[in-house]
């Protein structure tokens, strides 16, 4: 299987922000600044550290019941981080302070209408100027179904149920809807001509007429179509329903594979589906996560880490790669993963305080070094540094 067009040699990053970091016990570091979570501040400070390291986006975490321990389950723990600040608004605050870097707010599209999503992001886009993405995200859990009433979710043991794989399918249905609202406004609709009193012209504003199994929206936006046309889609995924719903409707695949012979496996999988789905011919990034201790030492790195672990009562586990160890050794993996066909790297500081700077301060000057990462930014939007075009809006060919 060839990969998707138009990929670049160069090496794209991005980091995952949530909370103090991904170790569950690291809002109790001396950098974790806890007392700061829920001020517009702190999330600034990150997102400007990111920027600074040139890295092409961030991801910022959200759901719709607290954090848990628990995959399926919530949790009673009282010794983590607890409560989240809305993704989309955090993004959209931290928009005006930066000027490159995309910003990737998390959405649960399950419970949620299309509608109110797309006009967020595409609001987004516009105060971003080009910047915006959306992180595509399912929930299964009970209890977050009883927040909005409207319907029940049985409880299941595992993601392989089809109780999930109802739950992709609806979330692709989701983003075609949100896909097809961005496009409800030609580029052109917007005359805001004062001599004659038209503001809009009203036959480049279009239904979309979207029927799926789940629900039905209408259309048009109240929003003008975004800078970007179309910003960008991602979505993380596990296994086969997930990267059939990747290869169906994103623009960016988040995976997690162990090594690269199972990197390599994932992205055959994938590209297999997007060729099945008929958009072989479509640029499809696949970014592999890793969360990172990242230390000069790597003694030190691996010191931290036990040290977490044992304010946390367990030894830290995820569902991507942990990595620990110095950022020479981490550009030395990354590259290794590359060559197994990935385009990038989402990385999931374990620490934010700490690592994050580890990241652009000491990461990215190791991976210019060696040619392998950009030494400025190339574009002012998001779809610009990714290598994508910006998409003819579907509607104004219908009419043309």
């Amino acid at each position: 299987m060839s990969p998707s067009p138009a990929l670049s040699s160069a090496l794209h990053l991005a980091v995952a922000l949530d909370g103090t970091g991904w170790h569950p016990a690291s809002w109790r570091e001396p950098v974790a600044r806890p007392r700061e979570l829920f001020t517009a501040g702190y999330w600034a400070d990150l997102v400007a550290e990111a920027e600074r390291g040139l890295l092409d986006f961030v991801t910022i975490e959200d759901g719709l019941g607290p954090q848990s321990s628990h995959a399926l389950d919530p949790d009673e723990r009282t010794d983590q981080v607890r409560g989240r600040l809305d993704a989309v608004l955090i993004a959209s605050r931290v928009a005006p302070l930066t000027r490159h870097i995309g910003l990737v707010p998390t959405a649960v599209v399950t419970h949620t209408e299309p509608f109110h999503l797309s006009k967020a992001i595409a609001t987004l886009d516009y105060v971003s100027t080009g910047r915006a993405g959306l992180r595509v995200q399912i929930t299964a859990r009970p209890n977050e179904a009883a927040h909005f009433g409207r319907r029940t979710v049985p409880r299941i043991e595992t993601y392989d149920s089809p109780v999930v794989a109802d739950l992709f399918d609806e979330a692709a249905d989701h983003v075609e809807a949100v896909r097809r609202l961005w496009d409800s406004w030609e580029d052109d609709a917007e005359i805001r001509d004062a001599a004659t009193g038209r503001f809009v012209d009203r036959d480049k504003l279009h239904h979309i007429d979207f029927a799926g199994r789940h629900f039905s929206v209408k259309g048009p936006s109240i929003t003008p179509r975004p800078p970007q046309g179309q910003p960008l889609v991602t979505a993380l995924g596990h296994q086969s329903v997930p990267y059939r719903f990747i290869a169906r409707q994103a623009d960016i695949g988040h995976i997690t594979p162990q090594d690269t012979d199972q990197a390599r496996a994932i992205v055959a999988e994938i590209r297999a589906e997007q060729e099945s789905a008929g958009r072989s011919g479509e640029l499809l990034h696949l970014f592999g996560d890793m969360v990172v201790f990242l230390d000069d030492d790597p003694a030190e790195a691996a010191a931290r880490r036990d040290r977490l672990d044992t304010l946390a009562g367990e030894p830290y586990r995820s569902d991507a790669r942990v990595f620990t160890g110095t950022p020479a050794q981490l550009a030395d993996l990354l590259t290794e993963f590359r060559a197994a066909g990935l385009t990038g790297f989402r990385l999931r500081p374990a620490v934010l305080g700490h690592d994050l700077p580890a990241i652009t301060r000491g990461l990215v000057p190791e991976l210019q070094r060696r040619g392998a990462f950009r030494t400025a930014y190339e574009s002012g939007t998001l779809r610009g540094l990714l290598g994508f075009r910006r998409p003819a809006n579907r509607y104004a060919a219908t009419s043309a």
